[in-house]
């Protein structure tokens, strides 16, 4: 049910992907999944989630952003900006290859990619975000890593903490987060959205999400009480799923 895929971005890196369409139909709605920051298309999240949508015959694309994964190019030029066009030439090579029902799915960073690429393809079936980003993007990223944003600039990069050790994460990541809101972009998107949020959250604050779901007129904000950003506890990650997947189920 699987198949390994390449497509390019618009710089032509190749990115690697994983398209699983249990009905072989490509009339049936499709999720392009995004995954968070220094994450994968491999992340539990999105093994989970494709499983949850195969079972209602929903196909999905869990696809690496630039930097990341099994994709082409540096960790350490990763931008807010090259994760919006790698979503959208995602959406693009599946329109190419008869997809005509496209959904987005996008978590923390990813839920920013995901919630500025919605704000400029109106044609999607729905959107769901969980955890997302809306703001503050650099300022969330500087104090995760525990570094001064003044230091990171004079250096010109920081030393960011991750499971392959520390890689270099370049200052052209924080001034490029600063030209993007995600409130700004809410105001553009007019379908069906879900946003998941966990009241615990201390990497993204819950009122980012609460603010984001009053600027989008078709949205459905759902705040899993208890739940941190990663969703820890199993009973919270199971309801983040089934909120998820039944709203998309919903919207196919």
């Amino acid at each position: 049910m699987q198949e390994k895929l390449s497509f390019k971005n618009s710089k032509g890196d190749k990115l690697s992907a994983v398209l699983s369409n249990p009905s072989g139909n490509k009339e049936n709605l499709i999720v392009v999944m995004c995954h968070g920051f220094d994450s994968s298309k491999e992340s539990q999240t999105y093994f989970k989630l494709e499983k949850a949508l195969n079972k209602k015959r929903i196909a999905s694309f869990r696809f690496d952003f630039f930097g990341h994964g099994e994709s082409e190019g540096k960790f350490e030029d990763i931008t807010i900006s090259e994760a919006v066009d790698d979503t959208i030439q995602a959406i693009s090579f599946l329109r190419q290859h008869g997809f005509k029902k496209i959904a987005l799915f996008g978590s923390s960073f990813g839920g920013m990619a995901a919630l500025l690429a919605a704000s400029k393809l109106p044609d999607l079936n729905c959107l769901v975000l969980k955890s997302p980003v809306s703001d503050y993007l650099g300022k969330i990223s500087a104090k995760e890593d525990k570094v001064d944003v003044e230091q990171w600039k004079k250096d010109g990069f920081i030393w960011h903490e991750t499971k392959r050790g520390k890689l270099r994460l370049n200052y052209s990541f924080f001034e490029d987060a600063e030209k993007f809101s995600g409130f700004e972009a809410a105001e553009k998107i007019n379908v069906p959205t879900l946003i998941v949020h966990g009241s615990w959250d201390k990497v993204v604050p819950v009122e980012q999400s609460k603010k984001t779901a009053f600027l989008i007129p078709n949205c459905r904000l759902e705040i899993v009480e208890g739940a941190n950003h990663k969703y820890s506890n199993p009973e919270e990650f199971e309801k983040m799923l089934k909120l998820v997947s039944e709203f998309v189920e919903g919207n196919s």
